[in-house]
């Protein structure tokens, strides 16, 4: 696994090894706007996952996700955790989670 120290770095570090999509979270599905991709938790795999903090808000504390789907479509998806995380995002997430681990 790779070592970044921001979010930025991070992105930038995936999209260099082929993770080129942007994902957003949808109430049951991450999508991608170009090209039109919609991949439910089953679709795809979490391949790697970067955690940061702020280094001085809270509500600075982001994931980055590096996404693969069975198709072969490679992307990113970045969340906040903690006191920002976004409902419907950690249901979500809990659904790649229990779905990566089977």
């Amino acid at each position: 696994m790779f070592n970044y120290d921001t979010v930025t770095e991070a992105i930038n570090g995936l999209r260099q090894r082929g993770f080129t999509l942007d994902f957003n979270l949808q109430v049951n599905s991450l999508q991608c706007f170009n090209p039109d991709i919609n991949l439910s938790p089953e679709e795809f795999e979490i391949k790697e996952i970067y955690r940061f903090e702020g280094d001085t808000s809270p509500e600075d504390e982001e994931v980055v996700y590096a996404i693969e789907s069975k198709q072969g479509h490679k992307g990113v998806f970045v969340n906040g955790y903690g006191p920002s995380a976004d409902v419907a995002g950690a249901e979500m997430m809990k659904k790649l989670v229990d779905h990566h681990n089977k």
